[in-house]
């Protein structure tokens, strides 16, 4: 983080979802398990370990690891657009009622003032994050919401082209893939331990010039 330039000189604010706005980390752990299930418990332990392993990438690439990686098998597409869309169903209840991380409104309100541009960057489905967030009257407070099947590098790197993304920016995520997205596009970084399932956070940020807040409302 570019401890020259203060929280409120920043242009743009990138929130990842799930872990950073809302408390669904353990909701989408629950949902990828139950979902392998059927293809034995050691399937679902190894999805679920991947899944914990690789947070903020998509579901996509999550399952098709499932089908290619541990179960091995070349021809699964429709089996792979069965397990998308029982996850889909799983979930999508669940996210709109989950927690939001304590101090959302009044920090979302304290930086959109009309000079700053404030935008989700999700590994979760697009379509499916705008349905849950305009459910629970969020969608007001950004400016785009954007997930998968374009990865978050992808996003970044479009939105900023497109000058929707203005710099400087700064990206709040709770998992490695999170720092390495930003990084990689010239985004400042907050990670947000609250609900994170990195387990070998404070390891990996130790010698990194980062932010670290449990939640939302401690940057108020």
């Amino acid at each position: 983080m570019n401890k020259a330039i203060s929280l409120l000189d920043y242009a743009t604010w990138v929130f990842d979802c799930d872990g950073v706005l809302l408390n669904s980390n353990l909701v989408k752990s629950e949902a990828f398990y139950k979902v392998a299930l059927p293809y034995g418990e050691h399937a679902a332990a190894k999805l679920l370990d991947f899944h914990i392993q690789h947070g903020g990438i998509s579901r996509f690439e999550k399952f098709r690891y499932l089908f290619s990686e541990i179960l091995h098998e070349t021809d699964y597409e429709v089996r792979l657009k069965s397990a998308l869309e029982s996850f889909a169903t799983s979930c999508t209840d669940a996210l709109t009622r989950c927690e939001t991380s304590p101090g959302l409104m009044q920090f979302l309100e304290k930086i959109r003032d009309g000079r700053r541009k404030t935008f989700i960057v999700s590994g979760g489905a697009q379509d499916e994050l705008q349905l849950i967030f305009k459910k629970r009257s969020l969608d007001k407070y950004f400016d785009g919401i954007f997930g998968s099947p374009d990865n978050k590098v992808e996003i970044l790197t479009r939105e900023i082209l497109n000058q929707n993304i203005l710099l400087p920016a700064i990206f709040l995520g709770d998992s490695r893939y999170d720092y390495e997205a930003a990084n990689s596009c010239g985004l400042d970084f907050i990670f947000v331990s609250g609900w994170t399932e990195f387990d070998e956070w404070k390891k990996f940020f130790e010698h990194k010039k980062i932010l670290v807040v449990t939640q939302i409302d401690d940057l108020l």
